[in-house]
């Protein structure tokens, strides 16, 4: 529900498409087992098409994000942005999506979207005149059993401080993102390549299947 109500709606959008193909993908491998197995024309050719239909999805959705990168950019912007100010360790009803934020900051060592100082607008943190922030941000090895919630300074600069001082990373986990893309490009491509592969062979296979059976069925036929 939380995560619903902060998505945006290319957000939703994609993750309704990344739905549709995982049933897709169900109902591709069941009709292509039993095709298959049965010999049946008619279900090789609907696994046929559901391959290329994920394939062809696949293809536009990268090109959707490679075209529409700086407007997806901006729209997490603005989801992450509510996220962090609303962000509240007490509130079970949020907790799964913080405890994702959690996650990305501790492992990509960042802090906030574009930095620290998005973590300023936090009303818990406004209340607290910042003399507390976010453990995932933590730079500091005494907070590495701490992923979630908020830590403590540990002498709070005449009862109030910034998020230049805190203990934590400098980097923004937008910039983290993209260094981890870059970095691990060639892995992701080769992925992508790997499964497009398999789909092309599947659907050569599927084909090859029709064929044989048609040949079958058709030296059945008795000549008159």
């Amino acid at each position: 529900l939380a995560l619903t109500e902060m998505s945006s709606p290319s957000l939703k959008i994609g993750a309704y498409v990344l739905i549709g193909v995982g049933a897709l993908t169900m109902l591709m491998g069941f009709l292509g087992c039993i095709g298959a197995v049965n010999e049946i024309r008619c279900l090789l050719g609907l696994y046929f098409t559901c391959l290329m239909v994920i394939l062809i999805t696949q293809v536009a959705a990268g090109l959707v994000i490679y075209f529409q990168k700086e407007k997806l950019k901006e729209e997490v912007f603005h989801v992450v942005s509510k996220l962090i100010e609303n962000y509240d360790p007490s509130k079970e009803d949020q907790r799964n999506l913080e405890d994702v934020w959690d996650y990305v900051q501790t492992q990509i060592a960042c802090c906030g979207w574009t930095g620290a100082k998005d973590w300023e607008s936090n009303k818990i943190l406004i209340n607290q005149s910042m003399t507390a922030y976010p453990c995932s941000c933590s730079n500091s090895s005494k907070n590495l059993q701490t992923e979630s919630g908020f830590c403590n300074l540990d002498v709070p600069v005449n009862g109030t401080a910034t998020h230049a001082d805190w203990p934590v990373h400098e980097q923004g986990c937008m910039d983290g993102v993209e260094k981890w893309l870059k970095d691990n490009l060639g892995v992701i491509l080769g992925v992508c390549t790997g499964v497009a592969v398999i789909e092309l062979l599947g659907m050569i296979l599927s084909i090859s299947l029709c064929k044989n059976i048609h040949s079958e069925d058709y030296t059945k036929v008795p000549k008159s």
